[in-house]
């Protein structure tokens, strides 16, 4: 799960370019150092790539002095386009007899490296600009709400964002999911 250097050089150009483009979201920040990280942990380039690659737009949101990471967050105006028509995780795709969605979103962001935005990450994105405004995006789903058969997606209406539930087995043509990753 490695970049070859052109994939490389091509994906540090893009963050460099949306890092540089929206430092609103990264106040304090330096790319410098940003690159220090990425240059040091290959597979989370990968990751990354695999965000830009279906549609996320992956920047730097904030850097956890804690851990001495920068989290990054998928920051496509709308839930990411490749990402979309998957039901919530494998329970639930397991749980549709007919029709079901090519996927889910856990197993997907598992796959690529990445997890989905909790409800608190979603608020803070929404901080940060004005997303999902045509979308809507999965969210991790607290374990005493799926427990029950549902799970929790975010959107932005009427100028205010919600929070709603749905069958986790549902899927719709306007709704995928958001991720971060910690580098």
């Amino acid at each position: 799960m490695t970049l070859s250097e052109g994939e490389r050089e091509a994906l540090l150009k893009t963050l460099q370019a949306r890092f540089e483009r929206s430092m609103g979201r990264h106040k304090g920040l330096h790319w410098a150092d940003v690159l220090e990280k990425l240059d040091a942990n290959p597979t989370k380039l990968w990751s990354l790539n695999e965000m830009e690659r279906t549609g996320g737009e992956p920047d730097v949101v904030s850097y956890d002095p804690k851990t001495d990471s920068f989290i990054f967050y998928d920051c496509s105006a709308e839930s990411p386009k490749e990402r979309r028509s998957l039901c919530y995780d494998r329970e639930a795709w397991e749980s549709r007899k007919t029709a079901r969605s090519d996927d889910n979103a856990i197993d997907v962001a598992a796959a690529m490296g990445i997890e989905l935005l909790t409800e608190e990450q979603y608020f803070n994105l929404q901080t940060l600009g004005e997303f999902d405004l045509k979308t809507s995006s999965w969210l991790n789903t607290p374990q005493e709400v799926r427990k029950h058969g549902g799970a929790i997606f975010g959107d932005r209406r009427f100028g205010r964002v919600f929070i709603y539930h749905n069958g986790a087995e549902s899927y719709y043509a306007a709704r995928g999911f958001r991720g971060w990753l910690r580098v």
